[in-house]
């Protein structure tokens, strides 16, 4: 007997697909959640930023008002984080901070969160609140890193922040003490030691005129101190989650 063959019916929907996301677009208002799916699904977007529920896009970036200063910096945390076992370096991360703010810091540092770190990672592999420090290089966007990311960033408890304000050729760091931003002070030497991660120095005056060999002798001469060496046995002693 003839097996009856059942034909589609013409008339039935098509399955339906999955919706895409529209475009992000600089100066739209979202919650991070739609921000997150936008941005997930334009994987050739380099950056965008999610700022008390508004996007900002960055616009192409120079090679030394903004790449070279940024590799520079960079390369200055990952020395540390080389020689501080507990403590990691991240460059261009995205950082879920609130339920409207999803930033994108230049550099950040961030003690492990089994190691006592404040921020933790997520599941999907993103950072989720204050890290320890971040930092910005500021050109075109000096006004917003020292106004509206200052502040959200002093709110979310991130404990110093570092911006170099390349075209004044100038950093500033702040230390969060009581709830506000004050400028960390330099040592009788020139230079900067970080209060949160002990033996992380800087010459800032060195690192904005381009003397590299000078900012990592600093640098070497901080990992050798007695702060960073108590400071590693210190993470080495702390259980892991």
């Amino acid at each position: 007997m003839a097996t009856e063959t059942k034909t589609p019916d013409r008339d039935a929907p098509a399955a339906k697909t999955a919706e895409k996301p529209p475009t992000l677009e600089a100066g739209d208002h979202l919650d991070r959640t739609e921000f997150e799916r936008r941005y997930d699904a334009m994987p050739n977007l380099k950056k965008a930023e999610l700022i008390e529920g508004i996007v900002y896009m960055s616009s192409p970036v120079s090679l030394e008002h903004h790449g070279e200063p940024h590799a520079s910096l960079v390369g200055w945390m990952l020395v540390y984080r080389v020689w501080t076992p507990g403590v990691r370096a991240v460059d261009n991360a995205s950082v879920r901070l609130d339920a409207q703010t999803m930033l994108q810091p230049d550099a950040a540092l961030f003690i492990e969160p089994g190691k006592g770190g404040q921020a933790r990672i997520g599941l999907d592999d993103y950072l989720e609140g204050a890290p320890e420090l971040v930092a910005e290089v500021s050109s075109s966007t000096v006004d917003i890193d020292l106004s509206v990311k200052l502040d959200l960033y002093r709110r979310s408890g991130v404990r110093e922040y570092l911006v170099w304000r390349v075209e004044d050729k100038a950093l500033d760091w702040f230390v969060l003490k009581d709830g506000a931003y004050e400028r960390l002070p330099m040592d009788g030497a020139g230079v900067d030691r970080s209060l949160v991660f002990p033996g992380l120095w800087l010459d800032s005056r060195a690192l904005v005129a381009g003397d590299l060999a000078r900012v990592l002798a600093v640098l070497a001469e901080g990992l050798a101190s007695a702060e960073h060496a108590a400071f590693k046995t210190s993470l080495q002693s702390r259980s892991t989650r």
